[in-house]
């Protein structure tokens, strides 16, 4: 059963993923184009795909459920990551990346085994 995201707590000090400023920076850059309203939180997660078996994914969601998510904040954005992608994505620094050759999204994970060219993909 999901609660609304001011009842839940938001954890304070360490936290399972760091996501830069730049990376935030650049998610408020499209909440606000989007409107998006004020309980809308980041959530990241894994799902099962691209050519190294797990993918990366990023989205906007308003539904937390405690007993399936953890909640923290970075530089003042809600985040939400499921419980089983957790596991696959503990120590995993998300920035920004924009230069001449390519712009989005880059994960630093440590838990990577293997993962392809494309840098969405992977395997732990």
């Amino acid at each position: 059963m999901s609660t609304a995201l001011e009842n839940t707590p938001v954890a304070a000090g360490a936290w399972l993923i760091t996501v830069t400023e730049g990376a935030v920076k650049e998610i408020r850059r499209v909440m606000g184009e989007q409107a998006m309203p004020e309980t809308t939180f980041l959530r990241i997660g894994i799902a099962a795909g691209g050519c190294s078996g797990f993918q990366y994914s990023l989205g906007f969601d308003d539904k937390f459920d405690a007993a399936k998510d953890h909640m923290g904040e970075q530089h003042g954005l809600k985040v939400a990551v499921d419980k089983k992608s957790a596991l696959y994505l503990e120590g995993t620094v998300i920035d920004f990346y924009e230069g001449l050759e390519r712009r989005g999204f880059t994960f630093n994970n440590p838990n990577v085994v293997k993962s392809c060219g494309c840098g969405s993909s992977f395997s732990a």
